[in-house]
């Protein structure tokens, strides 16, 4: 075959530093432009950004040309970097190092937007710790909890 196709969407997650309620309303439309701006200059289309004050979610697709790990790697690094110019109370603004990045098939497209699009809504029973451990279990990753919030 002469030519290499694909569409890998991935859903996202990722907390601020410590789980700082650090994304203010004030800020927080600007920061999401601001990552899909960072996405498309990778090559990987926004669908959907939201969260809340203590992390965020990304409904994306990957480009072909990028590794997931380059991926976050530029978008926490210029997202944070961006983040700190905006004003005094984001001087010392920084992503926690880990995140969570979830395959998402073309038929749950929609219902992953859906899902991101209601995190407000959804946190208001939810901690983000209980909401990233049901996402670890929903895709049978892995994990030790001693080392997912340090």
């Amino acid at each position: 075959m002469p030519q290499s196709l694909a569409k890998v969407y991935l859903h996202i997650v990722f907390s601020t530093k410590n789980r700082q309620p650090l994304i203010s309303p004030d800020i927080e439309n600007e920061l999401h432009k601001y990552i899909g701006g960072i996405l498309t200059g990778v090559n990987c289309p926004p669908i959907k950004i939201n969260g809340t004050r203590d992390h965020i979610h990304i409904l994306c697709l990957l480009s072909r040309t990028i590794t997931m790990s380059k991926l976050l790697e530029e978008t926490k690094k210029g997202s944070s970097k961006w983040i700190k110019s905006k004003g005094e109370k984001f001087k010392k603004f920084y992503w926690q190092d880990g995140y969570g990045i979830f395959s998402v098939s073309q038929s749950n497209v929609k219902e992953v937007e859906s899902y991101i699009d209601k995190q407000k809504e959804h946190h208001k029973k939810y901690s983000f710790q209980e909401e990233f451990v049901r996402l670890l279990k929903k895709h049978k990753i892995e994990y030790n909890e001693r080392y997912i919030w340090d």
